[in-house]
Parts: C-alpha cells; structure tokens; sequence
C-alpha cells in the first residue's frame, strides 16, 4: 500500500468516525426524547440523522473508490452488503423520526387549552335586563335562581387522564429505539472487519 492510498485510508476512517458518531448518537437519543413529549428536539435529531445519512453514503462511496474494484475479498463485500443494509435501516428511522415529530405536534396541539370568553358577571345581566324593558317585579324566591359566583377568566381544571405526551408515538419510539441498536452494531461489525482485514 502507497502512502498515498495509506493517507487515504486514514482520512477515510477519520471521516466514518465524525459521520457516524454523531449519526449514531442522533438515532439512539430519539426514543427518549419522544417519550418526553418534545417535538422540537426530535425535528432536530431528525435532522442531524438526514445530514449524517447523507455523509455515511459519502463515506461508503469513498471506501468503495478505496477498494479498487477488489470486491471478491469475502470482507470487503460483506462490509459493503452490510452497509448497504444500515442505509436501508436508517432510511425507515429517518421517516418514523418524521411521524413522531407530526404525532407529537398533534398531540401537543391537543392539549392546549381553548380559550373560552368569560361569562359576564351577574350584574352586567341584571342591567341588561332592566334596559331591555322588563318591568315585571317579582317576589323574594320566585325567578331565575342566582348563579355560583365565578372568577372571570378562570377555567375549571380538566380531568388528569390525559396520555403521556409520547403515547402518541409509542410504535416508531419502539422501532427507532430497535433499528437504531442494530445500526450500531453493523457499524461495529464493519468496524472489525475493516481493521481485521485491512
């Protein structure tokens, strides 16, 4: 090996291991997060795993020039299938990541509470009947019954049964958190193939 292809080399894992750490650590932080309920967080971690996606592809194009059409070396193929097989894998990540923060969005948007107008005091409806010309006098106890005396502008709290905010979300947080595994461990077998064997 040239010291040429030996600098190419160096660069070439040097680049896999700032494209793939950051890809790796974006991936398995995901689930947490989405249980967490936190839309904003998981649309950045989406799309810190489409940029570094996109540089993994980089990085086996460069190892493919790397090879020198050397593709009948048992390693070097099953690096390459099994890489092939990661890019796939973080394609289905990439869009349950997608889903979650659309679930999320909707569920939190869910949860805000209406804003409802505020009944008029007691008092503004006694004046506006008496302006609406109703003479009619009655006796004590007779008539409308007096309404509960209400703060204005306050709400009556809603039932605590609501749904964890990541509940929504449950099946790709569990198929993120599973793929995302399996990633990891294909980039630790191409790993030790390419150390092994190079």
């Amino acid at each position: 090996m040239s010291s040429a292809d030996r600098l190419l080399m160096i660069l070439h894992i040097g680049f896999a291991i700032f494209a793939l750490g950051p890809l790796t650590a974006a991936t398995m932080a995901t689930p947490r997060y989405i249980r967490g309920g936190r839309p904003g967080i998981v649309r950045y971690l989406n799309r810190a795993t489409r940029i570094y996606g996109l540089l993994s592809l980089g990085i086996f194009l460069w190892g493919a020039l790397l090879a020198r059409g050397q593709f009948d070396k048992v390693w070097l193929s099953a690096s390459m299938t099994l890489f092939i097989v990661a890019l796939v894998l973080l394609v289905i990540v990439e869009r349950d990541q997608r889903k979650a923060v659309h679930k999320l969005e909707v569920a939190q948007a869910e949860r805000r509470p209406a804003t409802t107008p505020a009944a008029p005091p007691p008092a503004a409806k006694t004046a506006a009947a008496e302006t609406a010309g109703t003479d009619a006098v009655t006796a004590p106890g007779e008539g409308p019954a007096p309404e509960p005396a209400t703060d204005a502008g306050t709400a009556t709290p809603e039932p605590a049964s609501r749904a964890p905010l990541g509940e929504p979300a449950k099946v790709e947080t569990g198929r993120i958190a599973t793929l995302s595994g399996v990633v990891a461990l294909i980039w630790i077998v191409i790993l030790v193939l390419m150390v092994w064997n190079a």
